[in-house]
């Protein structure tokens, strides 16, 4: 059967989780200053109150710490660009917020991160895994021609299977 705290000792029990200090949450609790070391030992070391700030301290930790549900479901929102990031945009008129998806990259790390917790996928998630990775290196290298302003008319992309990308001259 579980002992019921007095008022006095379930503030103290408040108290000493909020500020770890056992002297200073004695006092405050209602105890005699000359006395608050010595209640404050002996009230962490009572099995009711150490039990009731266990149970606090898992519940505030439960609550503040993301279980493996979470995770995934965040990695997922990233995933599938659900998730939205906030940018901030300097310009001479100000400065402005926009909302964006995450960027290809982004959205692949995510989704092996996600695969990473389920071994036994299968070859068409795979496949779409290749397939965006491709996606991304085609974008990089079409930004790269047009940051360089040089053309690669005649030339051949090669894509491998880690993601690199290699070009090669067509006459070759």
């Amino acid at each position: 059967m579980k002992r019921k705290l007095t008022p006095k000792q379930q503030r103290f029990a408040d108290e000493y989780i909020e500020s770890g200090k056992k002297e200073e949450s004695a006092i405050k609790a209602g105890y005699k200053s000359r006395s608050a070391h010595s209640i404050a030992t002996e009230n962490l070391q009572k099995p009711a109150i150490k039990s009731y700030i266990d149970e606090r301290m898992a519940e505030i930790a439960s609550k503040r710490i993301m279980d493996a549900t979470e995770a995934v479901e965040l990695l997922t929102s990233i995933a599938r660009g659900e998730t939205k990031e906030t940018v901030y945009i300097g310009t001479a008129d100000g400065v402005y917020e926009k909302h964006k998806e995450a960027d290809l990259k982004t959205r692949i790390s995510a989704t092996k991160e996600i695969l990473k917790r389920y071994p036994d996928n299968n070859k068409l998630v795979e496949q779409q895994i290749r397939k965006l990775k491709a996606d991304a290196d085609i974008a990089e290298s079409k930004a790269k021609e047009v940051r360089s302003g040089e053309s690669n008319e005649g030339q051949t992309l090669i894509v491998d299977d880690v993601g690199g990308i290699e070009d090669e001259d067509a006459g070759s």
